[in-house]
């Protein structure tokens, strides 16, 4: 199975070996390539509406691996038992519904060996929550689409324990949260393209509202100057 340059990346963190959840499978592309590829034995392919489920099993029928692939209605985890499987892929979700996907999913997720989230809005909040919730960053990674950016991560989870297993929780600077610490040490070439359009489309509204002096415009411009503060510092990383 051919993917599109986003999923192959996604699918690209997954540890081999591993059996795997997709979460919001969609169209269970994912899990059909992973098996396709021997990647992993043993997928579930779950999702919350019956629609994309359906075309999942349709998808997974036409590969003929209805033995390796099983499809589950689920909200989140909620149909995944403890310890089933040893990766989890939550790709195409808004930031907040990430988040609370692995919230209510704590005891499945606790048990999991990774991770692999690609938010499509807000990643700085998912890293913030991820660090603040204990998980370790292992990977992280981004690719260009269609003129569209997609930053992703491989994590992994804190052990089940009421006190975070003890570890302290990772202090990452506000650039590190926006762009991705991993990516900027790294300084992957996608970011950099992304930053330097950051960075010209900021300027370029600045400059088209310098002579403006509304309320409105005067707070619009204090955001603006904000942002590309912020994206300057991350380009700092590509003149070491």
């Amino acid at each position: 199975m051919e993917l599109s340059k986003r999923l192959r990346a996604v699918a690209d963190l997954v540890t081999a070996g591993y059996q795997v959840a997709d979460i919001g499978t969609d169209h269970a592309y994912i899990p059909i390539f992973l098996t396709e590829t021997g990647k992993t034995d043993y997928a579930v392919a779950m999702d919350v509406n019956k629609g994309p489920l359906r075309k999942a099993q349709e998808n997974i029928c036409a590969y003929k691996m209805e033995e390796q692939i099983e499809t589950r209605l689920s909200d989140g985890f909620s149909a995944l038992k403890v310890q089933e499987v040893q990766s989890a892929v939550i790709a195409g979700m808004g930031g907040n519904l990430v988040i609370r996907i692995l919230e209510e999913g704590h005891d499945v997720v606790s048990c999991l060996k990774e991770c692999i989230l690609q938010p499509q809005s807000e990643p700085d909040k998912v890293r913030a929550f991820l660090l603040q919730e204990g998980f370790f960053f292992i990977e992280e990674d981004m690719v260009e689409e269609d003129g569209k950016y997609y930053p992703m991560m491989k994590v992994r989870p804190p052990k089940k324990s009421g006190k975070k297993d003890g570890i302290k929780s990772e202090m990452w600077n506000d650039v590190q949260l926006q762009y991705g610490k991993l990516l900027l040490e790294k300084r992957h070439p996608v970011l950099k393209r992304y930053l330097e359009r950051e960075i010209r489309i900021r300027t370029d509204i600045l400059k088209s509202i310098e002579k403006k002096d509304s309320q409105k415009i005067q707070v619009r411009k204090r955001q603006l100057e904000e942002e590309l503060n912020i994206a300057e510092k991350g380009m700092e990383y590509y003149a070491l």
